[in-house]
């Protein structure tokens, strides 16, 4: 879920000879990057004639940097590593010295407002555009770039076991949603793990070494400081809205937690899950145990917990194909009056994954060059995971197309979150209503409002278990980041904090030597997980909106607002501003609100939440 690499940021080329004719300019070794205001006293007119140089420079190095990544994420070799790190190399370089460029113009009085915005994304938007700051020295930013390439292929290239035999990540992912073994869902997720997160250790010390030296140099404290930048507001206020939204929340996990434990134990006995204390990870029914949906068999309650039909099932007796798939997708964006995705979306997609290569299977949705050529990276399976998903990476792809006609640097979402929030809001209407209009469930099999408690609780068991996980990922980093947390203690932290915030303890003893972070992909990817968080919470703004919008009268969780014209052109007039204004005025202009809240979530999951607590009534819940 929740996979998206924006596109100011290092995606990707084919042309070799492109990558010549870049790095071989005065671009590539910073003499000439920006010729404009250069005067000893800046004036408003040289900060305009900066932002247009830096937005034509950084344009034209995107697009070839999405290209090279693009090749190397679908066709991963030694050689497309060392291609995508050359152009990751000098498009963060170029990134990183327009920052700092910047910074000599933001304070000028008389700034035009357009200039104004565009000088603080430029030195506030890395996190989005670059994941990281290269340090000036070229040799270190060489370094990095070459650093970073390599784990993103150590991922790629990962490999867990079952029954002793190698199989591939996809595989693996697909083997935890569906073992009810302990013991072999042990195997696949140590295993993961361990041959995937350990090798990486090494790398991962020295690029929070190059990275933290690349951010101080701009400016910033250090790397998950400059992250936190990026949000209109100051990285002090982001936290503090950050630990606000989980405390809003956090009640409702509680009580699901609680109920899921009992479930467990009631399964597998004390001897594999305890009645009380933490949940055993590898139990949940995916790799990181931040999102549960895939064990709702175990949890679902007689009666009320049989909604009456399997997505998976449908499916499969329909005979879809991932393809089909896709288009189902794409035809709840073109119900709301969007248009169809290009022709060329369909050609040039990985849907499913090549026999022939190693490829990248985490899913993602691209723009290359920035206007038409729309594309997502997916092995799709044919499950309901995985429908999801295709509904999320669109989600995407019509928000950059949407804000494709918007200047270079306002290609982006409002914020991070609002990026990914879309095909998720998109997903819950997902509904039993939506899936009778498409024809994938027979119309008398709708359940009725008996089956609620268990429609809910299959969606719980997904949108709420993710929230800490959602959180804790950048809690971790920004401790590696600011050096609370030492390279001695990258796995002892991240196991405590998914104690302290998930309630999850491993299912084998780790050590000093692991390095659990990484097997998780935007671990290596360095795509900030913030985004998640918010998204997770968001999601649910937008679609209490558009169902408010389509004049919907029932429970908030039965809506779907499939079909409705009048909720797309809201959604779109949104989407259109991409990163143009500040993100409060976008969510305002879809939801009337300023603010991002968790109530609307609260609002969707009331019923299930006092059912968990009558479920719960005399349980030691917490761990």
């Amino acid at each position: 879920m929740l996979r998206y690499l924006p596109a100011t940021a290092s995606l990707v080329a084919l042309a070799l000879t492109a990558c010549a004719s870049v790095t071989g300019s005065s671009v590539a070794d910073g003499s000439t990057a920006v010729s404009a205001g250069t005067a000893a006293s800046p004036t408003p007119a040289d900060a305009d004639a900066f932002v247009a140089e830096a937005e034509r420079q950084l344009g034209e190095l995107n697009v070839e940097n999405n290209r090279a990544s693009w090749v190397n994420q679908t066709y991963i070799t030694d050689e497309t590593d060392a291609l995508a790190a050359r152009f990751d190399r000098d498009y963060t370089a170029l990134v990183v010295r327009m920052a700092t460029e910047a910074s000599k113009y933001d304070r000028l009085p008389g700034l035009a407002p357009d200039t104004a915005r565009k000088l603080y994304l430029l030195k506030n938007g890395i996190a989005n555009s670059s994941g990281l700051a290269s340090p000036a020295d070229p040799a270190l930013g060489s370094e990095l770039s070459t650093i970073k390439a390599r784990l993103q292929s150590t991922y790629g290239k990962g490999r867990a076991t079952l029954n002793g035999k190698e199989i591939t990540g996809d595989n693996a992912e697909e083997a935890m949603q569906t073992l009810r073994d302990p013991a072999k869902l042990q195997e696949v997720w140590t295993s993961w793990h361990n041959n995937v997160g350990r090798p990486m250790k090494a790398d991962y010390t020295r690029m929070v070494e190059l990275a933290n030296r690349g951010a101080k140099e701009i400016g910033f404290a250090d790397t998950g400081t400059m992250w936190r930048a990026g949000y209109d507001m100051s990285p002090e206020e982001f936290s503090a809205m950050y630990d606000r939204l989980w405390t809003e929340v956090r009640p409702l996990y509680d009580q699901l937690h609680c109920y899921t434990r009992t479930k467990l134990n009631q399964k597998y006995g004390a001897s594999v899950q305890p009645a009380s204390g933490p949940i055993r990870a590898d139990l949940l029914g995916n790799m990181w145990a931040q999102d549960w949906g895939n064990i709702y068999d175990i949890v679902a309650p007689k009666g009320a917990g049989d909604i009456g039909y399997s997505v998976t099932d449908l499916l499969v007796a329909k005979k879809t194909t991932p393809e089909q798939m896709v288009r189902i997708g794409e035809r709840f964006y073109t119900s709301l009056g969007l248009a169809p995705l290009p022709d060329t979306f369909w050609k040039r997609s990985q849907i499913t994954r090549p026999r022939d290569r190693e490829v990248i299977c985490h899913a993602s949705a691209w723009n290359i060059d920035n206007k038409d050529d729309l594309r997502i990276k997916m092995c799709t399976k044919v499950n309901d995971t995985d429908l999801v998903t295709v509904h999320h990476e669109l989600g995407h792809n019509y928000y950059q197309r949407a804000y494709n006609q918007q200047p270079f640097l306002y290609l982006n979402g409002a914020n991070d979150g609002f990026h990914e929030a879309i095909g998720d809001f998109i997903a819950l209407s997902v509904t039993p209503e939506y899936l009778a209009q498409i024809d994938l469930l027979d119309r008398r099999r709708i359940p009725d409002a008996s089956k609620d408690t268990g429609l809910l609780l299959r969606q719980a068991m997904d949108k709420v278990s993710f929230l800490p996980f959602g959180l804790l990922v950048d809690k971790w980093r920004w401790g590696v980041f600011d050096g609370s947390i030492t390279p001695a203690e990258y796995e002892s932290a991240w196991v405590e904090l998914k104690r302290q915030y998930q309630g999850i303890t491993p299912p084998t003893p780790r050590s000093a030597t692991d390095f659990d972070p990484g097997a998780k992909y935007h671990i290596p990817a360095n795509t900030s997980y913030a985004r998640y968080f918010l998204a997770a919470l968001l999601q649910f703004q937008f679609y209490k909106a558009a169902c408010d919008m389509s004049g919907w009268q029932g429970p908030l969780h039965r809506c779907s607002f499939y079909g409705n014209k009048q909720v797309g052109a809201k959604l779109n007039q949104m989407l259109a501003m991409g990163a143009s204004r500040p993100w409060p005025d976008a969510l305002e202009v879809f939801t009337g609100t300023r603010e991002i809240s968790g109530k609307p979530m609260l609002e969707y999951f009331a019923p299930l939440q006092a059912w968990l607590v009558r479920q719960n009534a005399g349980k030691q819940c917490g761990w």
